[in-house]
């Protein structure tokens, strides 16, 4: 008779599999929702804040492989969340834990996950199938459990390899808001007026990004991704703001055209993530997509300016394509002089865009981090100033 009284992890004992696209599986236990999912796999290098990763809308149909061993142990809250929903097509986790402990959980993640019907497995060799990935990037993916994972594995195969792959995809207008909103400085303990009002197009926008701005006085109105030229100017904006969020930056072609208007227009840009993109395609620079991208709140980048080096959050399977050195000129428009602000430490990729001759910069990575380091937050300060010092005058 086994004396062990613990609660037996979420799941164990119901078979599920793995299935990469180039035919590796991986057996373990169902975790979260029982069936069927597919969808690009990434791993993210996190220690902690998995309940951020999993509501990020970036990770839209992505299957999010945790490198850090130990998920869950902090449970779910109703407070951390950065959307309304958790977003990932699936998630793969080493050892879930078999309950959480923390004052702040509210519920398990496992419970969470099945609320929201996100198929997971558990069990296996998380940094097995990084070093897989890292060797041969990025690739489609499906896990398989319950009644699902009793079919043969030729059959997954083919379940998995006749999914969409990431590359051409547009997925912005899937994770965007339903309508339009506003943050106020006065709910997040701004005291005075508002220093500033900002248009924020939702992309896959994280809930904590317009908080750090009205946290230093900024009015942000949010409005989805298909907001027009029109939309933007009907606030009056002070600055323009485009988020984060999933998809191939290539396909965002309205979105790029209504940027180039507000630059055209001189309203002061400052972007993240596909943001960031969306800038380099509106000043004529391509994007190519990562071997497998920067996932993690620990990724090491060089503002070029004044060489200081900050450890960042990031999710991005894209990048933009443009010269590192001395500034060039934009390629497309009468944009003037651009030059690359930030790049990685870890494989010299474009982290940032600066324009010399309007107001307009951009990061690839996230300032906003929650979780994660507060080294970048200093950007949201520097988009107030330049909204401040824009030569040209608010739009009416």
């Amino acid at each position: 008779m086994s004396n062990d009284t613990r609660t037996p992890a979420p799941g164990r004992g119901d078979r599920a599999v793995l299935v990469l696209e180039d035919g590796v599986t991986f057996e373990g236990d169902a975790y979260g929702a029982r069936g069927e999912t597919l969808g690009e796999i990434v791993f993210s290098t996190g220690m902690t804040g998995y309940q951020e990763t999993l509501t990020d809308p970036s990770y839209a149909r992505q299957i999010v492989v945790q490198t850090a061993p130990h998920i869950g142990n902090t449970g779910v809250n109703d407070e951390d969340a950065e959307s309304r929903r958790i977003w990932v097509a699936g998630y793969v986790v080493r050892d879930p834990a078999r309950r959480p402990s923390n004052w702040r959980s509210q519920r398990t993640l496992d419970e969470e996950l099945v609320k929201d019907g996100v198929v997971g497995i558990s069990g296996i060799d998380t940094r097995a199938i990084t070093r897989h990935l890292r060797e041969h990037a990025t690739m489609r993916a499906g896990i398989f459990s319950g009644e699902a994972a009793q079919r043969p594995v030729s059959e997954l195969l083919e379940r998995v390899t006749s999914a969409p792959q990431m590359s051409g995809a547009k997925l912005a207008e899937g994770v965007t808001a339903e309508s339009a909103y506003v943050v106020e400085p006065k709910d997040h303990g701004w005291e005075g007026e508002p220093v500033a009002d900002v248009v924020a197009v939702d992309l896959g926008l994280k809930a904590m990004t317009p908080v750090r701005m009205a946290e230093r006085g900024v009015r942000v109105h949010v409005l989805p991704a298909t907001a027009s030229f029109e939309d933007v100017t009907a606030v009056g904006p002070d600055g323009f703001f485009m988020s984060n969020g999933p998809g191939d930056p290539q396909t965002a072609v309205e979105q790029i055209e209504l940027l180039r208007r507000v630059l055209d227009a001189g309203i002061p840009y400052f972007g993240i993530c596909f943001g960031n993109q969306i800038l380099g395609r509106a000043l004529g620079f391509g994007t190519y997509k990562l071997p497998y991208g920067h996932r993690g709140i620990n990724q090491p980048v060089m503002d070029l300016t004044t060489g200081k080096v900050e450890i960042t959050a990031q999710n991005h399977g894209f990048a933009v394509d443009a010269p590192k050195g001395e500034p060039t000129r934009a390629p497309h428009g009468d944009y003037g002089r651009v030059r690359v602000s930030h790049i990685s430490l870890n494989d010299d990729v474009v982290e940032g865009l600066e324009c010399l001759d309007i107001p307009a910069f951009s990061v690839q990575y996230h300032p906003e981090a929650a979780a994660g380091p507060h080294d970048a937050a200093y950007l949201f300060d520097r988009f107030i100033e330049l909204m401040g010092s824009a030569s040209t005058k608010k739009v009416k």
